[in-house]
């Protein structure tokens, strides 16, 4: 199985014509990703370079022409909280956030126009989510993804790749790996993914990353505590040196008022049951080991 995204969707891209939005859409399609549509106000009726899909005007036009169930936004930070948005609004299954630095109050009018709809969103400031074989919506590396059974969340892209690549060479791959951003308002929460984690038979391991900065760890710790079952979790959080006051990274990543220490962090998920690592050298082989 897999979480978020499979052989079945249909993705849309807003900004498919600017340079990163172009780039990483014919890596997507490159990898087998049924992107049916791009987005892009005044370009209605062209076709995205020679690749045949169809660029529209809205996100409401492309989805009643295409059937497209999910976005991938590359949309420049001035106007992206508008894109993202204007993809909620016509109501998709999922809206997948790559842009980096959309300002917080931005997101904080996202965030209360999203309140009651259905759409999920994953982002802003994240490589994205991907199914291995089946579905890739980002700016991961393809290559480095197996198919296989243990989940991958991280709010850091990089690290993402890391643990990826470490499984692979310990022999395991990812049932879908969720990076799900750094930044203070985010739309998936680490809750979120570990609760389709769980629900997916086929997961049968979790690598969680965490950073410092805010207290998504410490409630997924409370979370994993009181409901997870007994699949291992490995985590390593991201951070552990950074002075307090100094933002390191993410625009989340900060420590302030003595909360969102990498020590508070891993106290909590050690009382949970969470395995430990304090290099993320050690993230394939702890899993491997666990799973023997």
């Amino acid at each position: 199985m897999a979480i978020l995204v499979n052989d079945q969707t249909r993705l849309l891209c807003q900004g498919i014509t600017g340079k990163s939005g172009a780039f990483h859409c014919r890596q997507m399609l490159e990898y087998g990703t049924k992107l049916v549509a791009g987005v892009v106000p005044g370009k209605g009726g062209e076709t995205f370079e020679d690749t045949g899909v169809p660029i529209f005007d809205s996100v409401e036009e492309a989805k009643a022409a295409t059937g497209a169930n999910a976005s991938v936004i590359f949309v420049p930070p001035p106007w992206a909280a508008d894109g993202i948005m204007e993809a909620v609004d016509a109501d998709l299954d999922l809206v997948v956030a790559i842009t980096e630095g959309i300002p917080v109050r931005d997101m904080v009018h996202v965030a209360r126009f999203m309140e009651g709809k259905r759409t999920r969103l994953v982002g802003p400031n994240c490589p994205g989510v991907i199914t291995p074989g089946q579905c890739k919506i980002g700016i991961m590396p393809g290559h480095i993804h197996v198919p296989g059974s243990v989940g991958v969340l991280s709010r850091s892209g990089t690290l993402t790749y890391e643990a990826v690549g470490q499984l692979g060479e310990v022999g395991l791959g990812q049932s879908s790996a969720v990076g799900i951003g750094g930044d203070p308002i985010i739309g998936t929460k680490f809750i979120d993914v570990l609760e389709l984690f769980k629900a997916d038979p086929e997961t049968e391991a979790v690598i969680m990353i965490g950073e410092i900065g805010g207290t998504a760890e410490e409630e997924a710790a409370a979370w994993i505590e009181a409901n997870w079952d007994d699949r291992p979790i490995v985590s390593f959080i991201a951070g552990a040196t950074a002075p307090p006051g100094r933002r390191m990274g993410h625009a989340g990543a900060i420590i302030s008022g003595g909360q969102g220490t990498a020590a508070s962090k891993y106290a909590a998920l050690e009382q949970a049951g969470v395995t430990i690592v304090r290099s993320p050298a050690a993230l394939g082989r702890t899993v491997k080991d666990l799973l023997g």
